[in-house]
């Protein structure tokens, strides 16, 4: 072997090894390094709560307050290397926080779509594996030396209270039963717990999970009113029945390692600073294990902007004794010594936080040694933009799409009668738009003209506007563009300079001149035309809804990377759309009513119409659940006779109480063992009409036969989707639990169940229930 040879093998050899060396992960307790392996806190054998305790002793002032803050610098003399809290996965593993980089063998990660239209699914099975594949890319991405963190702040379920808010997009929509169920398909995916739960009994997680922004946080930025200043008023019945129900899923259910306490104040009190909110609601009674972050320089504004401190110490004090452990940012940093030396903090209120911190950072395996021999070490870049998931990021997108209008069913149009299209609109070609916020690098991206060029040949495109605000249009061109071909499909909506964080909307219509374009193309066309709108939360197109050339309507959310070749295969009629709303599509005027307004129920005195599908009283676009199919699907209770339901057995019970005549029960005086007991199983029977395959979410809701003041109209309590061949039927069982899904809250934030008719309803099909006492 000549000597250049052997240099060139030795240089090349060295190379390796320092690349390895390079992207080794992070973590401590290494087995081969003899000054750290004796530590108790590096004994796996031993319990967590012990080995923290003991890291936790050997620490001194400066280094355990320098371990509160997002960015945690290493304590080198134990061998404890840096670690980044502040990662981001809310739809794919992203590189929107510190803790991720995409500089070394993985380069992306697979993007789904953004949740609003994840959600349209109601597929509870998808979302968890949507999710497991998300935990999957963040474990090989931490595995490739590409992580500081294993700790991601996602999923965001507050409710989509008001349908101006930027940040909507992020989550399931307006309902907090399907809300609640995605965080907890959502947290059991990404900690590697299995679908039903339980997997994880020693607490081991593939990676954290951390739920936001606790609570009642749905406004960022709405004329000069800032998401840092914001009080939000809130009474106990709008608490009880809507903000908090999806956090008590998060932690009892899906048992999320993380919850992140909100930047506004609710009634006055900042969510950071809530004794009750974090330590007795999270903590003592919904039973929270893990650790609570707040939002970043979420600590600095309870001093600074919101002057509920008086100053820097006792904002710092305030958020420790509430139960909060984190700052992301630096202000703990910066002044927890002086609120210490001050006598404010106690030292042992920050051992409570570092606890919990610690904890959290053992449960993820970073303290048991070399994590390529520990489970998920084997988990590598091969695993990551893998044809399997990227396979399940079109499946979401082509479940989530809904088709809104499908006037003599123009859709689908056919692959083989359709000799020339024209594709129109500032989304048309737009990859990042695909993507929504929050997003790392995708495998790869389609856009909706690349997908729709794959089917049709002569394909010919046009912008129609520079961009979505459409500040100026080129009708005459785009006119003459329709003219020319046999088929237009539009694509229209919104983005990212249009609604985000820190950004809400000031109107519910398409920017600029997009409504005079479509119309105009429409009417100019040679068929009925296409439109399909990009966006997260709801537009006013009652125009396109009742206009004769518009001939079907698609919303399609930010449907992530493969969003392109879905709606294609939609329009070509390969896949059956089957997606439902989960906001309801409110009309322009609804932004009469303050957005600041956190009330839920109407107020017919003031002329206030509520909010969402459950208390809203006044017109809609499209209501919440609306959806259409290329299949029609029929719906039949298995049981159509009056059932009634004796919630007291006995004749008198102190439980039984009378309001206004109105008699009721307290859910919390019947007992656990007495709901139990009523729990019934309501099957109903669907049919698939059509002459297509079509995945079809079943919605049962109940309806009170006379909501009294503050009930809802109706609500959602069950969800299942189901694939069924042309022709085909089945039945589905719902659970019934009327403790749960025939109470209501009452003023003081206490579930009551009423004596009276319900209906559940399903479709057009109902059936009468009635409640007796």
């Amino acid at each position: 072997m000549g000597l250049q040879k052997m240099l060139i093998i030795s240089l090349t050899c060295l190379t390796i090894m320092f690349t390895t060396q390079a992207t080794k992960p992070p973590f401590s307790c290494d087995q081969s390094d003899p000054s750290t392996k004796s530590y108790p806190f590096c004994q796996t054998k031993l319990p967590i709560a012990q080995r923290v305790k003991d890291l936790v002793s050997r620490l001194t002032l400066d280094e355990k307050i320098s371990q509160l803050v997002n960015t945690a610098p290493a304590i080198t003399r134990l061998g404890i290397p840096a670690f980044e809290w502040w990662s981001e996965a809310l739809h794919g593993v992203a590189n929107a926080g510190k803790g991720i980089s995409f500089d070394g063998p993985i380069k992306a990660a697979t993007s789904f779509p953004q949740v609003i239209l994840t959600s349209a699914s109601f597929d509870v099975l998808l979302w968890y594996r949507i999710a497991s594949v998300i935990g999957t890319e963040a474990r090989a991405v931490y595995n490739a030396g590409q992580a500081t963190g294993m700790t991601f702040w996602a999923p965001n379920i507050n409710i989509f209270r008001d349908p101006r808010w930027g940040r909507g997009q992020e989550t399931p929509g307006e309902d907090p039963l399907v809300t609640g169920k995605y965080a907890i398909s959502y947290v059991r995916g990404v900690q590697g717990d299995s679908f039903q739960g339980g997997k994880l009994r020693d607490g081991h997680l593939q990676a954290s999970a951390c739920c936001k922004h606790f609570t009642a946080y749905d406004l960022d930025n709405w004329k000069g009113i800032g998401r840092f200043v914001f009080d939000a008023k809130v009474t106990p019945q709008d608490l009880a029945d809507t903000y908090q129900p999806p956090f008590q899923s998060c932690i009892n259910q899906a048992r999320a390692s993380g919850i992140m306490c909100a930047y506004n104040r609710v009634n006055g009190v900042p969510n950071c600073a809530d004794y009750d909110l974090l330590s007795k609601t999270a903590r003592e009674i919904w039973k929270f294990q893990g650790y609570i972050t707040s939002d970043c320089d979420a600590v600095s504004i309870i001093y600074e902007k919101q002057e509920y401190a008086k100053s820097p110490e006792d904002a710092v004090a305030d958020v420790l004794k509430a139960g909060m452990d984190l700052n992301c940012g630096n202000y703990l940093l910066n002044h927890t010594k002086s609120a210490v030396q001050k006598g404010k903090v106690r030292v042992a209120q920050i051992d409570r936080a570092l606890h919990n911190l610690f904890s959290m950072r053992m449960r993820l395996g970073l303290f048991n040694g070399d994590p390529t021999r520990l489970p998920y070490g084997k988990i590598g870049p091969d695993q990551v933009c893998s044809e399997d998931h990227q396979s399940l990021a079109l499946e979401a997108a082509r479940d989530g799409i809904v088709l809104l209008k499908n006037s003599g069913r123009l859709l689908p149009l056919s692959k083989i009668k359709t000799p020339s299209l024209a594709v129109i609109g500032p989304n048309a070609n737009a990859p990042q738009t695909l993507l929504g916020n929050y997003f790392g690098p995708p495998c790869k991206t389609v856009t909706p003209l690349e997908g729709l060029q794959s089917y049709v040949k002569k394909t010919v495109y046009h912008q129609g506007c520079d961009f979505v605000n459409c500040t100026s249009a080129s009708l005459g061109e785009a006119v003459a563009l329709a003219k020319s071909v046999d088929y237009v499909v539009l694509i229209m909506g919104l983005d990212q300079t249009w609604e985000r964080e820190d950004h809400d909307r000031d109107d519910l219509v398409l920017p600029g001149k997009q409504q005079s374009l479509i119309t105009g193309v429409a009417k100019a066309a040679r068929k009925p035309v296409v439109l399909v709108l990009l966006c997260g939360g709801p537009v006013d197109v009652t125009f396109a809804k009742y206009d004769h050339n518009i001939g079907s309507i698609l919303w399609a959310g930010y449907p992530g990377e493969a969003g392109g070749t879905a709606l294609a295969q939609i329009i070509f009629g390969d896949h059956n759309p089957g997606g439902r709303l989960p906001i309801t599509w409110y009309p322009k005027d609804f932004i009469r009513v303050p957005m600041t307004d956190m009330r839920m129920r109407p107020d017919p005195s003031s002329g206030y119409p509520g909010r969402t599908y459950r208390f809203y009283k006044g017109e809609t676009v499209f209501e919440y659940g609306y959806g259409l199919s290329y299949s029609n699907y029929a719906y039949e209770f298995a049981s159509t006779e009056h059932k009634k339901l004796y919630l007291n057995q006995t004749a008198v019970s102190d439980a039984t109480k009378n309001l206004d005549s109105d008699r009721f029960i307290l859910v919390s005086e019947l007992g656990s063992d007495a709901c139990e007991k009523m729990k019934y199983s309501e099957t109903i029977r669907v049919k698939n009409e059509g002459e297509m395959v079509g995945k079809h979410p079943v919605l049962l809701f109940v309806a009170i036969g006379q909501p009294k003041e503050g009930r809802p109209i109706k609500r959602l309590i069950g969800f299942e989707s189901v694939t069924l061949k042309a022709g085909e039927s089945t039945e589905m069982d719902f659970t019934v639990s009327p403790c749960e899904h025939l109470s209501s809250t009452n003023e003081d934030g206490m579930m009551a169940m009423e004596e009276g008719l319900h209906y559940m309803v399903v479709g057009n099909e109902k059936r009468l229930l009635t409640t007796i006492i």
